[in-house]
């Protein structure tokens, strides 16, 4: 159990990081795609708190990011 809790708190820093870090990409999709990513970090981390409302505002945001991606490789082509 303490493996999992060391485990899920860095998986959280891992997400907030990578959320972070794409704020300051400039290619839109590529930040798009760090966001989902963090967020998946993120949702690990929300699941391992048990918190509802965190583990939807989490899949909500993976979502909306991965939506995104589609419309930008869709205008792409």
């Amino acid at each position: 159990m303490f493996m999992l809790s060391i485990i899920a708190k860095i998986s959280g820093i891992i997400g907030l990081l990578l959320i972070t870090y794409g704020i300051f990409i400039k290619k839109e999709r590529r930040r798009d795609k760090e966001f989902a990513l963090g967020g998946l970090f993120l949702l690990f981390y929300s699941i391992y708190l048990k918190d509802l409302i965190f583990v939807i505002l989490q899949i909500v945001f993976i979502s909306a990011n991965l939506y995104e991606v589609y419309k930008l490789r869709k205008k792409k082509s």
